[in-house]
């Protein structure tokens, strides 16, 4: 009788999703933790920092007072507002509150967006390396995600010609990021505003991912709202403002398609968290301002320290992060295999590294992503560990 029941079928779209590589590393990580070893961790993007007091005493008093229910699927109101006035105040850009909506993270911004634009079959470009959900999120859709290799020679960003060499009458959309994940790269403005403009004149949609905006390292934080219309703009709560486990972000969306997005919201959402929202509206004052810039140059301090400690070890540090907290380097001086070159690392010296293979697969062999989310400190320890393990290999 068994034989006859057929087992249940998942769908087929599940076969193009992989696993987040990285989780191993750190799944293993936390093993060896708990076995009494030391582990440093610069395989995961998350800030080190808390989140800051202002913040946090904001989630508390929403608390307090009973604001623990269903908000407006858009978000409160107070917060959308206090959103477009930091884009007027820091950005000088003037943004209506009705294009502003309040997500349930970044991740929740990003899949309101796609379902509402991504279509069965048709194609979206996407940067290889990048962050590896945003393929993910496109195949969910049915969407079929096309990857542009970009590498050292522009800055792992693409560039007009790859636009050209790869838009095709099936393209529905392109999905880039500035700062980017994994390399800390950016896109200038003037990048950004030719990107849409040849997007807009194939009459295409443009998501740009702004997570790390803020996280910007010699030169000025921007947005490309401050050069184009029609961008759909993906924010978070969680880098600049340190807010990750909080899970509430943000998008920009063009003129004509709030509604579209609010019912997504409505269906899929409800509405983001009712406390996180009233403890963001905190974010935005002087004290909590004054406390992340002092918090970026601290990220900064980081990133000259371990790129050239790096290049010293003998890593190639192709691309100097502008912005975000990783270090994309080069490991093909000591290994063909970047994730086996990660996984021994940790168990011999107890360092914890991101494997090129989660970004794509340009060269991902060659590849291996360092979060500068620890104290200087343990990057210090880090840098030795990392050292004393080339020595041996180099004898054995």
């Amino acid at each position: 009788m068994n034989s006859l029941i057929k087992p249940p079928v998942i769908a087929a779209r599940m076969d193009d999703v992989a696993p987040f590589h990285v989780i191993d590393i750190l799944t293993r990580a936390k093993r060896l933790e708990a076995e009494g070893r030391d582990i440093v961790h610069m395989e995961v993007g998350e800030p080190d920092f808390p989140t800051p007091p202002a913040i946090i005493a904001a989630g508390q008093a929403a608390l307090a007072n009973g604001k623990t229910t269903y908000t407006p699927a858009l978000g409160i109101p107070e917060l959308r507002q206090a959103i477009a006035d930091y884009y007027l105040q820091r950005y000088g850009v003037t943004v209506p509150v009705s294009r502003i909506v309040v997500t349930a993270g970044a991740s929740g911004g990003l899949l309101l967006a796609l379902a509402c634009l991504a279509q069965p079959g048709k194609e979206w470009l996407l940067t290889d390396p990048g962050y590896p959900c945003n393929r993910n999120f496109v195949r969910i859709f049915e969407g079929v995600p096309i990857s542009i290799p970009v590498g050292e020679a522009h800055n792992f960003q693409p560039t007009l010609a790859d636009l050209e060499a790869h838009w095709r009458d099936s393209t529905a959309g392109a999905l880039f990021a500035s700062p980017a994940n994994p390399t800390g790269t950016m896109l200038s403005l003037e990048q950004i505003r030719t990107f849409a403009e040849f997007i807009r004149a194939k009459g295409g949609h443009f998501i740009l991912d702004e997570i790390y905006q803020g996280l910007t390292y010699d030169q000025e934080s921007t947005t490309a709202l401050q050069c184009c219309e029609g961008v759909w703009i993906v924010q978070s709560f969680s880098k600049y403002f340190q807010m990750t486990g909080w899970r509430l972000g943000w998008l920009v969306v063009p003129e004509g398609y709030t509604r579209h997005i609010e019912k997504l919201a409505q269906n899929l959402f409800l509405s983001p968290s009712a406390p996180a929202q009233y403890a963001a509206l905190a974010a935005f004052t002087p004290e909590t301002l004054d406390l992340v810039e002092t918090r970026r140059m601290e990220f900064q301090r980081r990133r000259d320290f371990l790129s050239a400690e790096l290049a010293r070890l003998g890593f190639r540090v192709v691309a100097k992060p502008e912005g975000a907290f990783y270090i994309y380097a080069d490991c093909s001086a000591f290994t063909t295999d970047s994730f086996a070159f990660a996984m021994t690392l940790l168990e011999e010296a107890g360092v914890a590294t991101g494997p090129g293979l989660d970004f794509g697969i340009n060269q991902p062999e060659r590849y291996l992503r360092f979060s500068y989310t620890t104290s200087i400190e343990r990057l210090h320890e880090a840098v030795s560990r990392i050292e004393q393990f080339l020595q041996a290999q180099e004898r054995s």
